[in-house]
C-alpha cells in the first residue's frame, strides 16, 4: 500500500477519534483544530514530496514516519492519554513503523515519538484524562481495525506480487542459463568462461601473446569418406572430436576451430601458465591423443571400419595475434600469424601419428619430452630454414620408467598404461590377459 494512502487513513483514524471524544464531552473543544489538521497533513506532505521528487526517495519515506512519530507524541499530550486512543495509537504507529522500514524505522519512529511527547509535555504540562467513554473506545477500535487490516491487506498484496516476480525472475534467470549452455556449446570453454564472467568484453579487439599452437587431421580420412555412407561417416567424425576435445581440455587448450577432419588448438589465452608450461601442455596433449588414436581405431574396426585411420600433428610455439575477429554483428575469437601458418605446415609433412614441432617449441620441452632431429625446412614467411623435431614421447615414459605398453596387429590391439590403472582394475585386466593368452596359445 503506497505511503500516502496509508498516512491518510491513519490520519483519518486519528481525526475520528478527536471528534467521537469532542462528541462525547471527553477531549477539550478547542482540540478541534486537529481534524482539519489531520485532514490536510497527509495532503500537504504529498504534494511538497511530488513538487520536489522526493517520494520514492526510502530515506525521504522512512523520515517522514519519523515525523509522524514526532506528531503522535504531540497528540497524545493533548488528549492527555486517554488510555484506549492512546493504546489505538501506539498500535497503528508501531505497525506502520515496521511495515515502512523494519526494526530501524521502529527505533527511530519511538524515539521521535518520545522526543514529541516530552516537548509537548514541556510546553502543555502533563495531565491524564478520566475514563475513555464506551463510544470513543468503540469507535477507536473498530477504525484502527480497518487501518490495520486496509494496511495488512495491501502488504500482503504486495509480498504476493514480490513472490511473483522474484519467481518470474528466478524462471528467467534459469532460462537464460540455460541458452548461455547452449551457446557455450559454439566457443571453447575457456573464452565463454571470460566472456560470462565479465573477464572479456565482446568487442573487436586482439592483442599479441607468446602461444603454442596446434594443428591435427586424420590420414586416411578422404580415402573413408568414399566407402562410407554419410550418416556413418559423421557418427565416427563427432566421435572423434568428442574424444580430441575432452584430452584438449583436460590439459587446458582452447579450442579454436573443426576443419573437416582437422583440429586447431592454441595455448596461452585467455589463460596462460607461462610459455614453457603452455608448450609443454600442448606436446603432452598431443602424445595422449597420438595413444588413445590406438583406441579409437581398434574400436571402429569392430564396427567394420577396415581403413586405418592415424592421427598427424604439428606444434609451434611463437607470438601470435589472438582475439575477436569480424565485424560488430559477427565476431570470431581466434589467432593469426606465422606461427600458425607453421604449425599447419608441420602438420601436413607429419608422417602418420608423427607429432612435429618447430625449433622454438622443442627448446621449451626438451627437458621433459624426449625429441629426434629432423632437419631443415623452408616455410612462406620465414627467411630462414626452420629446423624441426620429431616427439618420440614423454623422458619418464622411455626406458626402465616406461609406464605404458602398446601392441598392434592385425585381430589385435592393446594399449596400457600402468600408472593410470586402480588397483580395483588391475585384477579384471590381469584375467582379461590371462584368457587372451589362453586362447594365443590353443
Amino acid at each position: 500500500m503506497p505511503d500516502y494512502n496509508a498516512r491518510v487513513l491513519g490520519y483519518l483514524v486519528c481525526a475520528a477519534i478527536i471528534v467521537a471524544g469532542i462528541l462525547e464531552g471527553h477531549f477539550d473543544e478547542y482540540l478541534i483544530w486537529i481534524i482539519p489538521g489531520a485532514m490536510l497533513w497527509p495532503h500537504i506532505l504529498y504534494f511538497a514530496l511530488r513538487f520536489f521528487d522526493k517520494q520514492k526517495n526510502t530515506k525521504v519515506r522512512q523520515g517522514m514516519m519519523v515525523v509522524d512519530g514526532f506528531l503522535c507524541g504531540v497528540i497524545l499530550v493533548l488528549i492527555k492519554f486517554s488510555v484506549t486512543p492512546t493504546l489505538f495509537f501506539l498500535l497503528m504507529l508501531n505497525f506502520s513503523f515496521i511495515i515502512v522500514g523494519g526494526m530501524k524505522s521502529w527505533l527511530y519512529g519511538n524515539i521521535a515519538f518520545l522526543a514529541g511527547f516530552t516537548v509537548a509535555s514541556i510546553y502543555f504540562g502533563l495531565s491524564f484524562a478520566p475514563p475513555t467513554p464506551m463510544v470513543v473506545s468503540i469507535i477507536g477500535g473498530v477504525t484502527c481495525s480497518l487501518y490495520v487490516g486496509v494496511t495488512a491487506y495491501y502488504t500482503h498484496q504486495q509480498a504476493r506480487a514480490l513472490v511473483q516476480a522474484k519467481s518470474q525472475i528466478q524462471f528467467q534467470r534459469e532460462q537464460s542459463i540455460a541458452l548461455s549452455h547452449k551457446l557455450a556449446k559454439y566457443l571453447s570453454p575457456q573464452v565463454w568462461q571470460s566472456i560470462f564472467t565479465g573477464e572479456r568484453d565482446v568487442r573487436l579487439e586482439t592483442q599479441r601473446k607468446r602461444l603454442a599452437v596446434f594443428f591435427s587431421d586424420i590420414k586416411g580420412f578422404t580415402e573413408l569418406a568414399e566407402e562410407m555412407e554419410p550418416e556413418s561417416l559423421t557418427e565416427l567424425l563427432n566421435t572423434y572430436f568428442n574424444e580430441m576435445s575432452q584430452i584438449a581440455l583436460k590439459y587446458g587448450g582452447t579450442i579454436d576451430k573443426f576443419v573437416g577432419d582437422s583440429i586447431m588448438i592454441f595455448f596461452g589465452d585467455p589463460s596462460s601458465r607461462g610459455a614453457k608450461e603452455d608448450t609443454c601442455a600442448c606436446v603432452m596433449m598431443a602424445i595422449e591423443m597420438r595413444k588413445h588414436m590406438k583406441i579409437l581405431r581398434q574400436k571402429w574396426r569392430s564396427q567394420g571400419v577396415r581403413t586405418p585411420l592415424e592421427i598427424r600433428m604439428g606444434i609451434s610455439t611463437g607470438y601470435c595475434t589472438v582475439g575477436n575477429f569480424g565485424a560488430e554483428n559477427r565476431m570470431d575469437y581466434t589467432i593469426i600469424g606465422k606461427e600458425v601458418n607453421l604449425a599447419s605446415r608441420l602438420e601436413s609433412m607429419a608422417a602418420p601419428g608423427e607429432i612435429l614441432v618447430s625449433y622454438e617449441t622443442f627448446a621449451l620441452i626438451k627437458d621433459t619430452i624426449m625429441c629426434r632431429d629432423k632437419g631443415e625446412i623452408t616455410v612462406k614467411g620465414f627467411a630462414k630454414p626452420v629446423p624441426i623435431y620429431s616427439v618420440v614421447d614423454l623422458r619418464r615414459d622411455i626406458g626402465g620408467n616406461q609406464s605404458f605398453i602398446e601392441h598392434e596387429t592385425e585381430g589385435f590391439a592393446m594399449y596400457l598404461d600402468a600408472g593410470k590403472v586402480s588397483a580395483q582394475a588391475k585384477e579384471r585386466i590381469l584375467k582379461s590377459l590371462e584368457s587372451a593368452a589362453e586362447k594365443l596359445r590353443n
